[in-house]
């Protein structure tokens, strides 16, 4: 009877560091999102440079095309944009921004110093159309086909490891380069 008393709370321990243990070796920018092969959820924003001037989703349609979710008070973002700037420049695949909960003058000031790697930053200044795209924090990096049909997303800074192993390779088979 004692033993007993012992076996199921020692049995629940081991189950749980087992469960744990398995979870160490997860990577956390790899969490899968249930977005991916379903369509980008719609938005139409306020510009970052021009909020006389919208972009919507629907704008990209036709076009392989990267959404890179970025905020001037984000270091995260800061490590990443010489990443996202050589991207841009290499013409491979179009980039635009979403600013995302941050203040219009901070998020172009930060362009206007660092340089503006974005064919256009939309300006998500609530926050909503992140929480439509399952934003758990800055940066993000969601590559979205000809379709608007979400294939990829990233969480955290885009290394050139990722624009080499994962983006690159992707946005060919998207164009039909493979």
């Amino acid at each position: 009877m004692l033993r007993a008393r012992f076996l199921i709370p020692a049995a629940i321990f081991i189950l749980l560091v087992v469960v744990l243990g398995i979870g160490l070796t997860l990577d956390p920018r790899e969490v899968p999102s249930p977005l991916i092969n379903k369509p980008a959820p719609p938005f139409n924003l306020a510009q970052l440079d021009d909020p006389n001037k919208t972009i919507s989703q629907k704008d990209m349609l036709g076009k392989v095309w990267m959404l890179n979710v970025w905020a001037s008070w984000c270091v995260s973002c800061r490590e990443e944009h010489p990443t996202v700037l050589a991207l841009a420049r290499s013409g491979v695949v179009p980039v635009i921004g979403l600013n995302y909960k941050d203040e219009r003058a901070d998020g172009l000031a930060w362009l206007a110093r660092l340089g503006n790697p974005y064919q256009i930053s939309a300006y998500d200044h609530d926050g909503r159309v992140g929480i439509d795209y399952g934003v758990y924090g800055v940066p993000e990096t969601y590559i979205i086909d000809k379709a608007g049909v979400i294939r990829y997303k990233r969480i955290g800074a885009v290394t050139p490891e990722v624009v080499r192993d994962k983006i690159l390779p992707l946005v060919k088979e998207l164009n039909g380069n493979a």
